[in-house]
């Protein structure tokens, strides 16, 4: 059944309880990012933001919040059913942790938030998803790629590709611009996306020339993996794993002089990975959902606000360089805004009900959800890290 005709079936059975002023939210900071000019007076609106701030996934979910705090310092208000609110993002730490996951999001539900944005991360947004979904309450996914997040529910939504097409550009692209045979690929045990990733990949490359590997949680030491990848004859080394983890591998395929291509999806476009690589004889290229220059307007204006905000800075790794989820991070609160202005009500069941029709020209493309709720989306970006300048370079925009 489409979700639209689901999210009917919630309306009713949820009251959204607001406070009436903007009063900061337990364990988040409510934080608008560098002072939006909310009129005073207004009622409030809470727009959940449910995302890593620590643990391994920590540096990509403050650059994704990074977006819709901008987006609220641009746009810190709403009118809802002819009223004016101030909205207030709510935001919960998840930890990265997939047993965290549902006590974070609890704290939105019980902060009484209208719609959640959230997760940098599949495995979280899939361990939280039934906290959301008995609570009634839509979360609108920002770059949660793995198909699981909205199979089976009515209440989870996403504006990004999924892995079923990240996969294949990825193992379509080892091919053509490098003539790949053989790959290896590196998961992490037990990681939904990173695992899922590698799956899909292998099946569109050819499984009979992969040689898979995982590594457990708590891994420092990569040195046997990219030796393994040596080893074995590979041409492309494909591992879609946290920036952390692949700073630590970035380290050793130039220690060991790997010169064959880094492959990786939309985790590894981050400043900690153009950090990591700067000076490195290393070949990385990544796909993802936005590249720098693809909306001047947008860039400039996030480029101001990061540099005119010390934490903002300190949480995009300390420069002024756009990832993508940041991006789609501002995206998604313009969606959130969308879905509330089309409600015409702060009630979650109100606003889950308008969801599924729910349109917006962002700065990432078009976005759209279909009869699942997953974004409707065919293009990916292409990205070479420039060791010498470290920088993202645009290489192509990529289908399957």
């Amino acid at each position: 059944m489409m979700k639209k005709a689901l999210a009917l079936l919630l309306t009713g059975l949820l009251l959204a309880t607001l406070a009436a002023c903007g009063g900061s939210s337990a364990g988040s900071g409510g934080d608008r990012g560098g002072g939006g000019g909310s009129a005073a007076g207004n009622d409030v609106v809470r727009i959940g933001v449910f995302e890593p701030q620590s643990g391994d996934n920590g540096a990509g979910g403050k650059q994704e919040i990074l977006g819709m705090q901008y987006a609220n310092f641009e746009t810190p208000t709403v009118v809802i059913g002819g009223k004016t609110y101030n909205v207030f993002l709510d935001i919960a730490d998840n930890q990265s942790s997939n047993d965290k996951a549902p006590s974070a999001a609890q704290t939105l539900v019980s902060n009484g938030c209208s719609i959640v944005l959230g997760s940098y991360g599949s495995g979280v947004s899939i361990a939280a998803s039934s906290t959301f979904g008995d609570a009634g309450i839509p979360v609108v996914g920002v770059t949660c790629t793995n198909p699981a997040v909205t199979q089976g529910n009515s209440h989870y939504f996403r504006i990004c590709f999924l892995d079923p097409f990240q996969g294949p550009v990825l193992a379509h692209f080892a091919k053509e611009e490098y003539s790949a045979k053989k790959a290896y690929c590196l998961a992490k045990q037990g990681d939904d996306y990173s695992v899922g990733l590698c799956n899909y990949f292998m099946d569109a490359f050819g499984r009979d020339n992969c040689v898979y590997e995982t590594f457990p949680d708590g891994t420092s030491d990569y040195s046997s993996y990219v030796a393994n990848a040596k080893t074995a004859g590979a041409d492309v080394f494909f591992s879609p794993v946290s920036t952390e983890a692949a700073a630590l591998i970035i380290d050793q395929a130039a220690t060991q002089g790997l010169t064959i291509p880094l492959l990786a999806g939309d985790t590894w476009d981050s400043n900690v990975i153009l950090n990591a690589a700067e000076g490195k004889h290393v070949n990385i290229c990544v796909t993802t959902f936005y590249q720098e220059g693809g909306n001047p307007t947008f860039d400039n204006g996030i480029k101001q606000w990061i540099n005119g905000n010390s934490q903002a800075k300190a949480n995009n790794g300390g420069d002024d360089k756009i990832a993508a989820v940041s991006a789609m991070g501002y995206d998604a609160y313009y969606v959130a805004l969308e879905a509330l202005k089309k409600a015409g009500s702060t009630d979650p069941a109100k606003v889950l009900e308008v969801l599924p029709g729910v349109t917006y020209n962002g700065v990432s493309g078009a976005i759209a959800f279909d009869n699942i709720g997953d974004a409707v989306r065919d293009v990916a970006y292409v990205k070479w890290c420039n060791p010498d300048t470290a920088e993202w370079e645009f290489i192509a925009q990529q289908g399957i």
